[in-house]
This record gives C-alpha cells, structure tokens and sequence, in this order.
C-alpha cells in the first residue's frame, strides 16, 4: 500500500532562504571585489609604477653627509634598485600619495642588514623625518617605528617609538625576496610580510606624504615598487 508523504512547506523554505543568502554574498564580492589582502578595490583604483625599472627619476634623494654623491648610493642595476647602506639616509618619491596600498620586495644580497620603508614623509628632508617606518631590519620586518613627531591612536605611551609586530617572524633566507604589502586607507594601515598580516594601526599622523626607501646600515636591494592609488 503506497502511502503519501505529506511535504513541510517551512522546510523547502529554509533551503531557499539559505540559497538565496548565499547568492547575495557572492553578488555582494563580485560587485565589491577584495585584493589579495583583504582591502576593497575600488572602482577608481589605479596602479602607479613607482620604479620604471630602467631609473631613478621619479625619486629625490637625501644623504646625511652633504659631501658624497648620492648616485653612488642609490643606483638601479639588473632592474633592481640598489641602496648601499652607508651613509645614513633615503631615497623618496618626488609625488605624494594618500589612500593607496604599497607593493614593493626587497633582499639583502648579502649579510642580513638594516633598512626600512618610510610612509608619508612630509616636511624638510633630515636624518629623522616626520614619518611612519615600516621596519625591514632583518627579522623585525612588520615593527611600525614612529619618527619626526608622527603619531597613531595605538601609541598610548608616547616615549616608545615601536610598535611590534604582531606575528613570529616570516622573512625569507638573504638572498631571497620578501614582499611588503601596506595598505594606507581609510584611517589606518595595515602591514603584511610575505602575505601575513604583521601589523596595523589607526589614524595615522601624517596621513598621506611620499614614499621612502631607506639607507641605513648596509646594502639592499628592491624590486616591484608600484602604488595602487584609491583617489
């Protein structure tokens, strides 16, 4: 004897509420699409090479002893920038920028060493500018180090100038290349190494300003400095 199953309309129903929530998100991602690290890509984004590959010439630089020629220390070779490391200073972008997320990589072609990546330099070029440091020291890669005055909500004891890092360090061997991926939006930044999220901090001081690469220490070497401006 064949029996008829009565069928629950409430069940059928939450099947096709669970559905038609899943199509929502994937609609929301696909007309909101997310970079690699998470950050919104907006409709007006664009990508700014910040080294052509060939030269300088989009760079001023800065060298604490007036008296050396600054070629000597920053130079291109290979398609790679190179930064000697002595004496103490940096290379910046002749622009400034605001609301971008910066991709550069970088190796020590020799013993590990000293650098860093300064974000939005403003004011006079001096050994310590008003800048925020992405530190590239060798295994603190991701330490934010706060220089000239500038400021982040985070920094609640004003005489420490780090803030560090948030994961073990994941920097490669010397000789290979890590990548910096930094996200200045939106009133914070955040900070990966390797893919990782190494550090963030909010309402940053100052908030846009150029770019710097450092000298400090001994020689370095960078590949792949382009900017995606959000503007």
């Amino acid at each position: 004897m064949r029996r008829n199953v009565e069928k629950k309309p409430g069940f059928n129903l939450f099947y096709l509420i669970i559905i038609a929530v899943i199509l929502l998100i994937i609609l929301y991602y696909v007309l909101n699409p997310l970079d690699k690290e998470g950050a919104p890509v907006a409709e007006n984004s664009k990508k700014i090479e910040l080294f052509n590959g060939r030269d300088l010439s989009d760079w001023s630089f800065y060298l604490v002893d007036s008296t050396v020629d600054p070629s000597i220390i920053y130079y291109v070779q290979d398609d790679v920038i190179n930064i000697e490391g002595e004496p103490f200073g940096y290379m910046k972008t002749k622009a400034e920028y605001e609301d971008y997320k910066l991709h550069l990589e970088w190796r020590w072609p020799g013993e590990e060493s000293n650098s860093g990546v300064f974000l939005n330099i403003t004011g006079p070029d001096q050994k310590w500018p008003a800048t925020i440091e992405c530190q590239l020291m060798a295994g603190n890669a991701g330490d934010f180090v706060f220089l000239g005055g500038s400021d982040a909500a985070e920094r609640t004891d004003k005489e420490n100038r780090v803030i560090l890092k948030i994961e073990e360090s994941n920097e490669v061997t010397p000789g290979e290349w890590n990548a910096y991926d930094i996200i200045n939006r939106n009133d914070s930044i955040m900070v990966y190494v390797n893919g990782v999220l190494q550090n963030s901090c909010t309402f940053p001081d100052p908030p846009k300003g150029h770019i710097g690469l450092q000298s400090e220490g001994g020689p370095v070497e960078f590949r792949n400095v382009y900017l995606v401006s959000y503007n």
